[in-house]
């Protein structure tokens, strides 16, 4: 079995300045992570850090291209070198950032590695935003890591998109995207490039970890693929220490299916983890929940063994079913509701009337799952499970976006009457919660930018996209 490796890549090279003279905080995320015990909850290697250069945009100015390039450019070199030698290594990687700028080196490095077998290395894309800003759809480009798909794409200065003259470093065929809103600017910018993606609503209705095997099943002609999360994909209203929040993000527990059903395979190359900001989380509350979730998605990274180059050969494409998934006809079972809903909306904003008991399909057994699905495209009978118990909870209200209750509940307050009345245990219920949330999400109530740090101070967050 492969052994994780932690390597800290702190870059903020590719994020403009939050206010003039200040210097972006997701350099400070690794020791976040750190101090919350992620390298030993994942018995991990600790593989040391790759220190970037200074910070400094100098007089940067909208027509002067990508700040930072030539720096960025050097420190993705150095960062390619130690990624390169943990895949040597047998070794899976998990890249803490800074910023999304650092996917050059992880590219770089999965390319040279990829480089003389006759095949290429995907990339999935986990991010609430899709970072494809470049000349060809915008009038200027400056932050990196707002352009960071399309720069390792090919689109954008050479000094960027051919280090080492090995560009693009992933093929638009060997993309996938998930997690970006409904409203990205350049949703259709992917769809003219050909570039596979679930936005949010599609991810949910799907399920994360069948979604997790389409990724999959796309790349199925891959020799392997790079996973990269970043961390706005979730929703503001559980993780806003970010350098660009956005609403209608996914939950924690949909997060930890996605990485589950990623990681879980010998083709996942490694990961990498980026944004995550702990200048706006003064308290450490959304680091530790941030821990939570990295280490139970990315525990069974550690399960399967590491990929074998000396004999890699391109996986055969399966052809594949004119729809994504064939279900297998089931006998229908009731499932018990959590708890009677009053006349509303649900998540979307449609009427929903009177609560309804749920139906779902039962549990097929494995060997009918096995033989619907290729080696890469096998799901566990867990994820089916948790999939099913997700939609179940989706019909009766929507999945609450915390994976457990606030890090900050007094443990010692009194307990709730066993017999509340009805209106108190309608304001309690988590699925009436989520309701709201995602209500007040749709509707601006959740504002676009965290607050700051420090209460006394006045911060503007810095647009990642900018």
């Amino acid at each position: 079995m492969r052994r994780i490796a932690v390597l800290d890549a702190p870059s903020n090279l590719g994020l403009r300045p939050p206010t003039a003279g200040s210097v972006p905080g997701c350099a400070k995320a690794p020791g976040a992570l750190r101090d919350h015990g992620l390298v030993s909850r994942l018995a991990a290697r600790d593989a040391g850090c790759v220190t970037p250069p200074r910070y400094d945009p100098g007089d940067w100015r909208p027509g002067d291209g990508v700040a930072h390039a030539e720096e960025i450019a050097g420190y993705s070199r150095r960062l390619a070198d130690r990624i390169g030698a943990l895949l040597a290594a047998g070794e899976f990687p998990v890249v803490l950032g800074g910023d999304c700028s650092i996917l050059l080196g992880s590219a770089l490095a999965t390319n040279r590695r990829a480089s003389g077998l006759d095949g290429r290395v995907g990339l999935i894309y986990v991010d609430g935003h899709s970072d494809f800003r470049h000349p060809g759809n915008a009038s200027y480009v400056g932050a990196a890591a707002g352009e960071d798909l399309a720069l390792a794409t090919g689109r954008g200065q050479t000094d960027l998109t051919d280090i080492e003259n090995r560009g693009p470093y992933f093929h638009d065929q060997d993309v996938v995207v998930l997690g970006i809103r409904t409203h990205d600017e350049h949703r259709f910018d992917l769809n003219a490039a050909g570039i596979a993606h679930r936005p949010v609503p599609q991810l949910r209705a799907e399920g994360a970890a069948r979604s997790a095997q389409w990724a999959r099943r796309v790349l199925g002609d891959c020799l392997g693929y790079w996973v990269h999360l970043d961390v706005d994909v979730l929703d503001p209203a559980v993780m806003p220490a970010v350098d660009a929040p956005d609403p209608g993000g996914i939950a924690y527990a949909e997060l930890e299916l996605l990485l589950s059903g990623l990681v879980a395979t010998p083709n996942c190359l490694g990961v990498e983890i980026t944004v995550f900001d702990p200048d706006y989380d003064p308290t450490g509350a959304y680091a530790a929940e941030l821990v939570e979730s990295l280490v139970v998605g990315l525990a069974p990274a550690a399960g399967v063994a590491p990929l074998d180059w000396d004999v890699l050969t391109p996986t055969v494409p399966v052809p594949q079913p004119r729809s994504e998934e064939e279900p297998v006809p089931l006998a229908p079972v009731a499932v018990a509701a959590e708890s009677a809903q009053p006349e509303g909306d649900d998540d979307a904003g449609e009427p929903t009337g009177a609560a309804e008991v749920p139906t779902v399909n039962a549990q097929p057994s494995p060997a009918k799952v096995a033989a619907q699905r290729s080696p890469l495209d096998r799901m566990s009978v867990a994820d089916l499970n948790a999939d099913r118990a997700a939609l179940s909870r989706r019909r009766v209200g929507g999945t609450p976006l915390r994976r457990r209750e606030a890090p900050n509940e007094d443990s010692t307050a009194e307990k709730e009457p066993a017999t509340p009345a009805p209106a108190e245990a309608a304001k309690r219920s988590p699925l009436a919660g989520l309701a709201e949330q995602v209500r007040a999400a749709g509707s601006g109530q959740v504002p676009a930018s965290r607050p700051p740090a420090d209460p006394s101070a006045t911060h503007v967050p810095p647009a990642e996209t900018a």
